[in-house]
């Protein structure tokens, strides 16, 4: 697997600390953001971040709550992922904030961008897009799909690929049909794919749910969401 190198930014009197795994060969390269659950950067970001770095993408695990945390109960009162989660301007700004900084590296091709994201992460990237920050695609993986500022015609050029579980009780089927209304009204290019037998976290085997209902992992949606994602950034990202 690609070594992993860590990657600072100083955001809002937070220092974050993201990990960034580089490809074999000389750049520029195209990038992937790759935007960490509820759990903080954990070692399935860090796993991803290899994965796709072994595919020829430089790829940065983003730290969205600083010092480069892990929580092992993100119910828990006052968690990072609430804080952050409970403050939408906090929140988008950070994503920028990552993007730029990314997108700005001088071993990235600054218009050749995506983004992918996990639970909380997932939110992260759909707000990505709706904030009409210029990736090129972004990819959520069960994550929360509602936002207080929806998808607004023509503000985003790339594509919107969504891997829901119909099982999933933090994105119901009701959020589900929303998020396409919302991208349809909106004109986004976008793909939606539900796993009929899939719950949360269908992604992370590792994940414990502590006992509660709907989280679970689901590993051929989990295959077919990865494939798809490969297949969406070698179509966006390469010539």
């Amino acid at each position: 697997m690609e070594q992993l190198a860590g990657i600072e930014l100083e955001h809002a009197g937070t220092l974050l600390v993201g990990q960034m795994a580089r490809p074999a060969g000389n750049g520029p390269f195209p990038a992937v953001l790759v935007m960490h659950s509820a759990l903080g950067l954990d070692n399935h970001m860090r796993e991803v971040a290899q994965r796709l770095a072994s595919l020829g993408y430089l790829a940065v695990a983003t730290d969205m709550y600083g010092g480069g945390v892990q929580i092992t109960d993100p119910w828990a009162k006052d968690q990072p992922n609430q804080i952050v989660g409970r403050d939408p301007v906090l929140l988008r700004s950070r994503i920028l904030a990552w993007y730029d900084t990314v997108a700005n590296l001088p071993e990235v091709i600054t218009d050749r961008v995506a983004a992918i994201g996990y639970c909380f992460g997932g939110s992260c990237v759909l707000e990505l897009a709706r904030n009409g920050i210029p990736a090129r695609a972004v990819v959520s993986y069960h994550g929360v799909l509602t936002s207080t500022k929806p998808m607004q015609p023509d503000v985003y050029a790339g594509e919107v690929h969504a891997y829901c579980g119909a099982h999933d009780p933090y994105a119901p089927l009701d959020h589900i049909e929303g998020l396409r209304a919302e991208l349809a009204a909106a004109g986004t290019k976008h793909t939606i794919t539900i796993f009929g037998d899939a719950a949360h976290g269908f992604t992370d085997r590792d994940y414990d749910p502590r006992g509660r209902e709907g989280i679970a992992y689901n590993e051929l949606a989990d295959r077919m969401s990865w494939a798809g994602t490969v297949e969406l950034l070698n179509a966006v990202l390469w010539d």
